[in-house]
């Protein structure tokens, strides 16, 4: 069981990228049509795209965007079917070891409700409640 988190490296990896961030990030929460592949935040410099697979099957992804010391994890998503094995839990650590290697020394996050408990059992801490867009979420940090 071998784990790699990385910027997706063929038209068949973008697919995965993408289909897995539309269905659960967006077609799950009712906000489907809303989803945009050709975001330009996608491209941005210092905004890193990276897919997580397992066994070379893509199971997870995770956008990275580093402002100076500090990582910000966006659209943070594991398959849905994959949901519950483990593989969130190695995508964090293995996202905090890309964030560490390009000089972050912390992390932060918009966290759904739902997955507070998870990321506070990955040592994040709460630093405010939001409303964001049609659900609400939590700023959770961590240092690294």
């Amino acid at each position: 069981m071998t784990y790699e988190l990385r910027r997706p490296a063929s038209d068949a990896e973008w697919a995965s990228y993408h289909e897995i961030r539309q269905h659960v990030l967006f077609e799950r929460r009712g906000r489907g049509a809303e989803y945009d592949p050709r975001h330009p935040d996608e491209a941005k410099p210092g905004n890193h795209p990276l897919l997580l697979l397992h066994d070379d099957v893509p199971l997870g992804v995770v956008r990275v965007d580093v402002d100076g010391d500090r990582a910000i994890f966006r659209r943070v998503a594991i398959r849905e079917d994959a949901q519950r094995l483990g593989h969130g839990r190695a995508m964090l650590e293995a996202a905090e070891a890309f964030a560490r290697g390009q000089g972050c020394v912390r992390v932060e996050s918009h966290v759904d409700l739902d997955a507070v408990p998870f990321y506070l059992r990955c040592g994040f801490l709460p630093v405010e409640s939001s409303s964001a867009g049609s659900g609400r979420t939590v700023f959770m940090n961590k240092r690294l």
